[in-house]
């Protein structure tokens, strides 16, 4: 059974020889400490060992997003027009106006482009065209309004995504990125404070912006859809804090819920599953996510309470994650990380529908002792727990 079979019976609830597993490390400078850690002999790395399911393929437009680092890569972007790269100032500019930090460890957006009035001169320097304008309105309804997204029919816009595809298929799992969805891409445009502060006391100025945004994001799922490579349909917004969303019910059924509604249907329409990735606590949203076609939910974080999780959801959901990387992976005992890791996979992975990972990226605070009982424990339990 390969890992692309392996993801794809998981998540169609159907047997598997054991269940996969998808760990991503910020920082590949340990690899060769973790190997010689975990004993491996010196043909066989990390990765094979590991044996990580899945690949992501990205529109051409979201590679600055998440290439930032990639210096050379940026530069060529930048050549066909697909960003700005400030190399100086460590930014770059994607093609929606958003500024991302360079040289972080995670996704830091460090500037908004509609967050308020913007001069000329740097605008012509740093900006697209089609949004100049926009960019140097007075007031914020006024930038809304003149703002457009990119084109998502760009020439050359699903170019990468297919040759990545191409490259990982038949060996992994491959998802088309859907991250930095409707809600995030909406406070990446205007600042997080007034996304928050506008939901509340200018809903009619949020609701045509995040429209925009839900015409770009489904003309980019038709095109997906179109390229009929893929199974699974995928988007990204981070709703929730440690203890709860980051606004109410309410405001997530009046703003989001029926766009995403909209969005998901050209996948589901389509015959196609739905993954949505949402860091924190979002279980209030979950039924109304399940009702509008949710089938994989990921990165659980143990904010979420997982036997609850498993009893109330785990017939209709997959379960992505759930290993605590923000307390326990860096500041416990190894004894600790083996308990909590036999106990997430026992929990969400009984009976299956449980992709095994941990709660977010692996970052460099974790002790290297701490990521080998990690990587064995997963090992040796991805296999036991069908057998319970």
């Amino acid at each position: 059974m390969t890992r692309e079979e392996r993801v794809r019976r998981v998540i169609n609830r159907q047997e598997v020889d054991y269940l996969p597993s998808q760990i991503t490390f910020a920082d590949r400078t340990r690899d060769q400490a973790i190997h010689d850690g975990l004993g491996l002999p010196k043909d066989k790395t990390v990765d094979e060992h590991l044996e990580n399911h899945i690949g992501f393929a990205l529109t051409k437009a979201d590679f600055p997003l998440f290439l930032r680092n990639d210096r050379k890569m940026m530069h060529e972007l930048e050549k066909d027009g697909w960003c700005r790269f400030d190399e100086e100032g460590k930014v770059v500019y994607d093609s929606w106006g958003m500024g991302i930090q360079v040289d972080s460890d995670g996704f830091c957006a460090v500037f908004n482009p509609l967050a308020e009035k913007r001069t000329k001169e740097f605008v012509e320097k740093w900006m697209p065209a089609r949004i100049h304008d926009a960019c140097m309105a007075d007031t914020l309804e006024e930038r809304v309004r003149l703002w457009t997204p990119p084109d998502p029919d760009q020439v050359g816009n699903y170019e990468w995504m297919v040759r990545d595809y191409k490259a990982l298929s038949g060996d992994y799992y491959v998802i088309p990125s859907g991250y930095f969805g409707i809600y995030e891409r909406a406070y990446g445009v205007i600042g997080i404070s007034q996304m928050l502060e506008g939901m509340a006391g200018y809903p009619k100025v949020i609701g045509e912006l995040v429209d925009k945004i839900t015409d770009y994001r489904v003309a980019v799922a038709e095109n997906i859809v179109k390229l009929g490579l893929f199974d699974l349909g995928h988007m990204g917004d981070d709703l929730g804090q440690q203890h709860m969303p980051f606004f109410s019910l309410k405001m997530f059924r009046d703003l989001f819920l029926p766009r995403y509604k909209r969005l998901w249907a050209v996948f589901k329409n389509a015959g196609m599953k739905m993954a949505m990735h949402s860091c924190g606590n979002i279980t209030v949203f979950l039924p109304d996510l399940i009702d509008i076609g949710l089938d994989v939910i990921e990165p659980v974080q143990p904010c979420m309470d997982i036997h609850d999780l498993k009893r109330k959801f785990g017939e209709d959901l997959v379960f992505w994650g759930g290993i605590d990387t923000q307390e326990l992976l860096p500041f416990g005992a190894p004894a600790e990380i083996q308990a909590h890791v036999e106990e997430t996979i026992r929990t969400l992975g009984k009976g299956g529908g449980h992709i095994i990972g941990p709660s977010q990226e692996v970052m460099r605070d974790v002790p290297l002792k701490n990521i080998i009982v990690l990587l064995k424990t997963i090992i040796e339990e991805r296999e036991n727990v069908l057998k319970l």
